[in-house]
């Protein structure tokens, strides 16, 4: 009985450790790959779903922030995470100025941005994130517009075609998004691609974009894309080595700021 537990432990960490690295897995590779049926993968990817490690998809599953949160935490390194995301809200704060108007969405890295912003006053704040209005909108001199629509209960953002129509009424002066992944080549990606049609919708509507995201969203590719990299577009990210990933985003016309 050991043994079986210990091989299945084996299995669903080369399933993570593949998701870690690809940022997506299907189940017909999975089977080949770990030599098992593709009943017990999907109901390895089933497993690890309830427990918030991964986002099922038809054929497979893709990386769940969540994911990395929970390896983060097992490995003692949760509290330097939260320390890079402090940073980058931070910078951020200090590149709005009292009476703006801004698009944010949903994100762990947009709710200590929005922490953040408490120190502003005036503020015009748009957003699809259920954890932002709340934390927001008890400021007393903010004015606060939550988008109406559909729920994502587990992440706790609205999304669909009410939420489309009520943004698509309103410009901003920045749009701050959370991101699953940005790289040179593959543009801006999420995971979550009923907010994907949202984050397109704030990057065109506002006069300047800031995408938030630790240095473990360089490079990576999410599910969906959102947009390409270009000019207009400023990253701000931790005080980590420069990568040749930044560089080639800097080359792409992404204004880099580190925190």
């Amino acid at each position: 009985m050991a043994d079986s537990k210990l091989k299945i432990d084996i299995r669903r960490n080369a399933i993570l450790e593949a998701l870690r690295r690809d940022g997506k897995v299907y189940v017909t590779q999975l089977s080949e790959s770990l030599g098992v049926t593709p009943v017990t993968i999907r109901n390895d990817l089933d497993t690890l779903e309830r427990d918030g490690y991964l986002i099922r998809m038809s054929g497979g599953a893709v990386y769940s922030n969540r994911s990395s949160e929970k390896a983060e935490s097992s490995s003692n390194s949760a509290v330097s995470c939260q320390k890079e995301k402090e940073a980058i809200a931070k910078t951020i704060s200090r590149m709005i100025k009292d009476g703006d108007t801004l698009f944010i969405n949903s994100g762990t890295t947009t709710q200590f941005i929005a922490t953040e912003l408490k120190g502003l006053t005036n503020l015009n704040i748009v957003t699809n994130s259920l954890s932002v209005a709340m934390t927001l909108g008890g400021v007393a001199s903010f004015r606060v517009i939550l988008l109406g629509g559909e729920i994502n209960s587990q992440y706790a953002f609205t999304y669909g075609a009410d939420a489309q129509e009520k943004l698509s009424h309103y410009h901003a002066d920045w749009a701050i998004l959370a991101v699953d992944g940005i790289g040179a080549v593959n543009g801006i990606t999420t995971h979550h691609a009923e907010e994907a049609v949202l984050d397109r919708m704030m990057i065109n509507s506002a006069a300047n974009v800031i995408i938030a995201a630790d240095h473990t969203k360089i490079g990576r590719t999410g599910f969906l894309r959102v947009c390409d990299c270009s000019e207009g577009i400023t990253l701000v990210t931790d005080n980590s080595e420069i990568t040749s990933e930044l560089k080639e985003l800097t080359a792409s016309g992404i204004n880099v700021v580190m925190a």
